[in-house]
């Protein structure tokens, strides 16, 4: 009998700020997908992105104080650190290269689903990781469920796989524009990523 090959996770993000709701998407992954870890990955240059992201180091430290005390999580600094446009499959395939084996796991919300043809070379990505698909989207505003036959056409061989979490309507966006107001952003973001905001003024225009 075949051994089915230990699955990793993928989370990628701008994590700007990291927020509830993506640790929502997280505890949910590690407690459903059967992975011996999930490695979640600040963007570096966000080439999709229409504004300009907050400083990586602020971005990768915000992520390490939401997730680095989950279980089998690891926040990898690899993509801040990396020159040039920052592409989802040539972070899988160096996972590849380092755990040969593996059956990498790319987790992602309803609305990133949808918008999986626009990705560099995504029938590429769609050939070396499984696509687990939040039921709802982690952003604000983007209707669900996700359902493969959305994009199309797909490669032989695409595999999907459904992630069930609470739909919740949090919003980078939003928080941030309540952090540049001042507000407080108690049960938004964690509470050690909100001290950090304070501490460090982030979103304020002055």
């Amino acid at each position: 009998m075949a051994l089915t090959a230990p699955r990793v996770g993928v989370f990628g993000g701008a994590f700007d700020p990291p927020h509830n709701a993506h640790l929502a998407l997280v505890q949910a992954a590690l407690a459903q997908l059967d992975l011996i870890e999930l490695r979640i990955f600040p963007t570096g240059h966000a080439w999709h992105k229409d504004r300009t992201l907050s400083a990586p180091e602020h971005r990768l430290e915000m992520a390490r104080l939401a997730f680095e005390g989950l279980a089998r999580t690891i926040v990898d600094p690899r993509e801040i650190g990396r020159p040039g446009p920052t592409y989802t499959l040539d972070t899988l395939r160096e996972l590849q290269q380092e755990q040969p084996g593996v059956q990498l796991v790319l987790i992602v919300g309803a609305d990133q689903a949808l918008s999986l043809p626009r990705w560099h070379d995504f029938e590429a990505i769609l050939s070396i990781a499984i696509i687990s698909v939040a039921n709802r989207a982690i952003s604000a505003g983007s209707s669900g469920p996700f359902d493969p036959g959305m994009l199309g056409p797909l490669p032989f061989g695409a595999r999907f796989e459904q992630l069930q979490i609470q739909p919740m309507d949090t919003s980078a966006t939003d928080i941030r524009a309540r952090a540049a107001r001042g507000e407080d952003l108690h049960g938004l973001v964690p509470a050690p990523v909100a001290r950090y905001i304070d501490k460090h003024h982030l979103y304020r225009s002055a």
